[in-house]
């Protein structure tokens, strides 16, 4: 799995006045932690927003090269948002091992027409991500999910989902990932041929 490499300046400036003040000047405030200390640094907004629009979920392993220093392999631990315009105010970064533990957030993705379709139901995906645990190179993108044996009234559960060597789900296996429902259409159809069988 290629991991994209993001730039980043080390940063001295604290406080919200400073902080505000590089948000404008195109910048994202940011924190690397997990190494042997903890390093403030600022990442170029646009370039990274444009890299998690790119990326299938907000926790992705990156490779980050501050002033020019080697790459140091980096996972998106968290990020935090303007509650009113989405705008990133701030990123950690947990610097990684091949021998780091980590938990992520990872979109499900349902493959597959189910059965259950032809027959006049509905799909319902209940659960749109899952948490799991990884060592980094074990981690995946997403989560995928195959629904194509689903007949109405049936159902996927998170130990029905055949996950990647090295991931573990967080979640009870039991717990309901999509189903296929009957719509209502489906249920008339079937009061009609009980009532014309009888």
């Amino acid at each position: 799995m290629a991991i994209e490499t993001i730039q980043a300046t080390e940063r001295a400036r604290t406080g919200s006045g400073a902080l505000n003040a590089m948000r404008r000047e195109g910048f994202v405030p940011s924190v690397v932690y997990g190494a042997t200390e903890n390093k403030n640094i600022k990442v170029h907004a646009k370039t990274f927003r444009d890299m998690l629009n790119a990326a299938a979920s907000s926790q992705i392993l990156l490779n980050l090269e501050v002033e020019g220093a080697a790459p140091q392999r980096v996972f998106i631990q968290d990020l935090q948002f303007d509650a009113i315009t989405g705008v990133i105010l701030h990123a950690d970064f947990l610097a990684v091992t091949d021998e780091t533990l980590l938990t992520a957030k990872l979109p499900v993705v349902l493959k597959g027409e189910p059965k259950g379709i032809k027959q006049g139901g509905a799909l319902e995906q209940l659960v749109h991500t899952l948490k799991v645990k990884a060592l980094p190179n074990d981690l995946p993108l997403t989560i995928e999910a195959d629904v194509s044996g689903l007949n109405i009234s049936e159902a996927l559960t998170v130990g029905d989902i055949p996950f990647p060597a090295g991931v573990t789900p967080t979640l009870h296996g039991k717990v309901l990932v999509a189903l296929v429902a009957m719509t209502r259409a489906a249920k008339s159809a079937g009061v009609e041929e009980t009532a014309a069988a009888e």
